[in-house]
């Protein structure tokens, strides 16, 4: 029995109906080579449910106008609808004011926002940024361009080989130098839930502002930004159940007030002459041009559908799945988990002996499970453990303990093809 199996236990939160919840996700009906869907690939992009559907179809076919400039009909629907978004966006991770919450693209976006605005004019040569090892792309390339462009130094908090944060490694390494934190909340290539609320007072204890890569956290956690007392947050709409383009910067006001503004255009001013250019209060500061209206109005939609199936609820559940997956895999033989944290989302990944990930994903794929096979965008994650790539399921609302068993399937049959 892999290790992983003692570190994870079953949930003890009432379950959710799930019948009724795949009953809210219409692609969850159709085939894949005549073969009923599996899609166990979350971590990605979740699927949508018909509450967000219908908010961005409503948006387009009923409210759709240009917002905050307009004093028509249209125009105003369109701009309650969208900044109601805000304030459910604001409620969801308990922000103190709307003013704190900036739409953007994605948590990739918010992240180069902070690196852009934030870190740049306040750097300099040997300053130090604290990062992780177990780190998305997005989470290192920012601050990479930042070291190359002006010569600030990144240093990187080691894991253990179960995918757990050195957090003495984390204390030791926070010196005079380091300006900012900024890590992952949940690792999207192992599972890995860091202690957050701890590392940030460690943090705050040395003056040091903390970003945090919520985009894998969100979906799956109960996340409370003034509890974890971090000074930015980001995440993004599509891996939540709501629509792509949209996603979230949660940042302290004193913070966004102070940061030049990120990108210039229209919407981020209050009056533009050729000699100089007055900036619009925040968040609108950090929103130039045209947003996805509709996005936000369906990430709004999404965060409203979570919330009401309990997002307690929904990690209960996700647990369980992973518990399953666990114990089901762990009898296939030559299978290896990568990432055995104590502390997991719902995400598994794996390799299996003489097989390439890329190959199990397809195999897989015949019998109609959607699973990610690659380096997850982490690929300092992937050199840590020794490998080019894992196969990973992650897990939804909408997953089941049958899919698991499918899933469990599906790889008995890879391992007798390949032997």
């Amino acid at each position: 029995m892999n290790i992983m199996t003692d570190r994870l236990a079953p949930s003890r939160v009432p379950p959710l109906d799930i019948s009724r919840v795949r009953e809210d996700f219409p692609i969850l009906a159709r085939e894949v080579y005549g073969k009923p869907l599996v899609f166990l690939d979350s971590a990605a992009s979740a699927q949508k449910p018909r509450a967000v559907i219908d908010a961005v179809r409503h948006c387009y076919e009923e409210e759709y106008a240009n917002i905050h400039r307009g004093v028509y009909f249209l125009s105003q629907k369109a701009t309650e609808a969208y900044e109601g978004a805000r304030e459910v966006v604001l409620e969801f991770i308990n922000a103190a004011e709307s003013r704190e919450i900036v739409f953007v693209r994605n948590a990739t976006e918010a992240i180069n926002l902070v690196a852009t605005a934030y870190a740049r004019p306040l750097m300099s040569a040997g300053d130090e940024i604290l990062l992780t090892a177990m780190e998305h792309h997005s989470n290192i390339v920012p601050w990479q361009l930042l070291r190359d462009d002006i010569g600030v130094v990144l240093r990187v908090v080691p894991i253990n080989d179960a995918g757990e944060l050195d957090v003495d490694g984390f204390r030791d390494l926070l010196g005079p130098r380091t300006k900012l934190v900024a890590l992952a909340h949940v690792s999207n290539a192992l599972g890995t839930v860091n202690p957050v609320k701890t590392l940030a007072a460690m943090a705050r204890d040395k003056g040091v502002p903390v970003l945090l890569d919520g985009a894998q956290a969100a979906p799956h956690l109960e996340v409370d930004v003034r509890d974890i007392e971090c000074d930015f947050y980001a995440f993004t709409g599509h891996k939540l159940y709501g629509p792509s383009g949209i996603g979230v910067l949660y940042g302290r006001a004193e913070h966004l007030e102070a940061m030049r503004p990120y990108q210039g255009g229209g919407e981020m001013i209050t009056s533009v002459t050729f000699e100089e250019t007055k900036y619009n209060a925040i968040p609108f500061k950090f929103e130039a041009g045209t947003p996805n209206i509709a996005g936000a109005i369906g990430l709004g939609a999404a965060i409203d559908y979570l919330e009401g199936l309990g997002v307690g609820a929904v990690a209960a559940h996700e647990r369980d799945l992973a518990v399953r997956a666990v114990r089901r895999l762990s009898e296939i033989p030559g299978l290896r988990f990568v990432g055995t944290a104590r502390d997991k989302a719902g995400i598994v990944s794996f390799t299996l002996d003489g097989v390439h990930p890329h190959d199990i994903g397809t195999i897989l794929d015949r019998q109609g499970i959607a699973v990610r096979a690659g380096h997850h965008c982490a690929q300092p994650v992937m050199a840590r453990f020794g490998v080019s790539a894992t196969v990973r399921a992650s897990f939804a609302a909408y997953n089941t303990i049958e899919e698991v068993d499918a899933l469990a399937r599906g790889l008995e049959s890879v391992r007798e093809i390949f032997g």
